[in-house]
């Protein structure tokens, strides 16, 4: 299995299970997340309560809540929501981390392309939800969320540049 971590922080935030599509000349995974129940547990085992004097209604409270599955399994949190001139900040800041950071020809393709992402991004601000990973280190990468035009299921947007590939 392979693990992507946050350059910066370290922090897993993808796996290959979570199948990804390079977009603007592979500035950007795009992943698709699924919403997903945990915690329901319906266990049928076949007894007739009544017959065995129990109540009818009698049963495991479950707790069961919807979550989606790439934020649960890498325990990411939520951010709150930029404005552009939030969003423009943070851009800045991280390309000035992140850059030094890059080897030689990623660091070539980062620079860039690196507007293009920002473009990209700066079109869906409005729509995004903004998180990042379970450390909330002030310098990682944020993942970014969004729901295409009539999905019920939310896509993820990474910096393809910002993960390191762990083999576990």
């Amino acid at each position: 299995m392979i693990v992507y971590q946050d350059l910066i922080s370290g922090d897993e935030l993808l796996s290959d299970s979570f199948p990804y599509t390079e977009i603007l000349n592979g500035m950007l995974w795009e992943v698709e997340g699924k919403w997903v129940v945990q915690g329901a547990v319906d266990v049928n085992i076949g007894a007739n309560p009544s017959a065995e004097g129990g109540e009818e209604d009698e049963s495991v409270d479950d707790q069961a809540i919807k979550v989606v599955d790439i934020v649960d399994t890498f325990r990411l949190q939520e951010q709150p929501a930029f404005d552009k001139k939030q969003f423009v900040t943070y851009i800045k800041r991280y390309i000035k981390l992140l850059t030094p950071v890059l080897e030689g020809e990623k660091q070539d393709e980062f620079k860039k392309n690196i507007e293009a992402a920002t473009k990209f991004l700066l079109s869906k601000l409005s729509d995004l939800q903004f998180f990042v990973g379970e450390s909330m280190h002030d310098d990682s990468s944020v993942v970014f969320a969004y729901y295409k035009e009539g999905a019920t299921d939310p896509t993820f947007l990474y910096f393809a540049h910002a993960l390191k590939e762990v083999k576990c």
